[in-house]
């Protein structure tokens, strides 16, 4: 049941609230919170430019608003936490409550947004919501597309292959020996107008090929994109030592279009899950690799390590040394990824927010 928050007096000290919200498609639902933990009220507000503006209309009622907590930030609540950080509200990204407090209270939109503003008072989330508003989403929103287009391609030559393979062997030898390119082009221009199963297949491939081409002129157009934009933004990070494109972008992404919300190379690298976790016991000391954070930027980090590892002997020498040391290869590479994340971190942290470029 919707319970309406009580309007401050105005002869008393305006009071600091807390802002927790419950994202989903269509519908918000909100809670405030006191900043000494007094539950205020919650409502529900559809996803709509004049829903979030009456949503903060209506919380601003209760007290002076600087904080809110709001679930999936990334996704339902993107563009809520862009209108909260335009009016002036810091945003923190919430993770859904704990288990146990969940099993112990039951669940519903008004408890998890009153968790959400509570998981903020009390400091279990911390971390600022990605901005999404400069160069860096535009990047984000390349990256999907050329990522879908590239599982296309490649799932459209498998299917092209497999035709080629159970197809009769005179069109089969006609083709065989060719590389890539080649049996592209030349399966655009095969004759389908057999009424037969050689026909068929013809045409089947035909279709294949033209897909292919034109994913590839997709990804070539979306590649060139994402180069510019980040030339355009951060050049140092292109080059950077065995820093390409899509490896740039992907960690651009994982840092956000607020980079300054990585206050230490050190929080980066945990978000890249690069960071050594203890896993000591007893007499054994030792650190493990990471195996959480994002992924992406992981294997972002794990490809600039296999291009310096090939063309540059001092890396070389680098996991050689480590590895005399006593340390295993894949902890040698983890050493180096957590290098090479702080020396991503000092490009990546010169974006200025404020204008959504670097400084030259």
């Amino acid at each position: 049941m919707t319970r309406m928050a009580q309007p401050v007096a105005l002869h008393q000290d305006v009071p600091e609230i807390v802002l927790g919200v419950d994202t989903h498609k269509d519908v918000h639902v909100a809670a405030v919170v006191t900043a000494a933990g007094a539950f205020m009220g919650s409502r529900s507000f559809p996803a709509t430019a004049d829903g979030y503006r009456s949503l903060l209309d209506w919380a601003r009622t209760s007290g002076r608003l600087d904080r809110a907590g709001v679930e999936c930030t990334g996704s339902y609540g993107a563009a809520l936490g862009r209108h909260l950080r335009a009016q002036g509200v810091t945003v923190v990204e919430v993770n859904q409550p704990d288990k146990a407090t969940r099993r112990r209270r039951g669940k519903n939109d008004t408890i998890d947004a009153e968790a959400a503003a509570r998981a903020v008072i009390t400091g279990r989330a911390t971390a600022d919501a990605k901005a999404g508003d400069g160069p860096v989403e535009m990047l984000r929103l390349f990256e999907i597309a050329k990522n879908s287009a590239t599982k296309s391609r490649a799932q459209a030559i498998n299917q092209l292959k497999a035709v080629l393979v159970a197809t009769s062997p005179c069109l089969r030898e006609s083709l065989a020996g060719l590389s890539n390119p080649k049996l592209i082009r030349a399966c655009t221009e095969l004759d389908d107008s057999a009424p037969d199963t050689t026909g068929a297949a013809a045409h089947t491939l035909k279709l294949l090929a033209r897909r292919i081409q034109h994913l590839t002129e997709e990804i070539d157009d979306l590649t060139t994109r994402i180069t510019q934009v980040i030339a355009r933004h951060n050049p140092q990070l292109l080059e950077c030592y065995g820093v390409g494109p899509d490896t740039a972008a992907t960690l651009l992404v994982a840092a956000g279009d607020n980079p300054e919300r990585l206050h230490t190379e050190a929080s980066f690298a945990a978000l890249c899950g690069v960071s050594p976790v203890e896993a000591s016991s007893g007499k054994t000391q030792r650190r493990r690799l990471n195996r959480g954070g994002d992924r992406q930027a992981n294997s972002a980090l794990y490809t600039i390590v296999l291009a310096r590892l090939r063309w540059d002997a001092r890396t070389r020498g680098y996991i050689d040394r480590r590895v005399s040391e006593g340390k295993t290869r894949r902890e040698a590479l983890r050493c180096l990824k957590r290098y090479i994340a702080r020396e991503i971190h000092r490009l990546i942290t010169r974006f200025d927010a404020g204008t959504h470029s670097w400084p030259a």
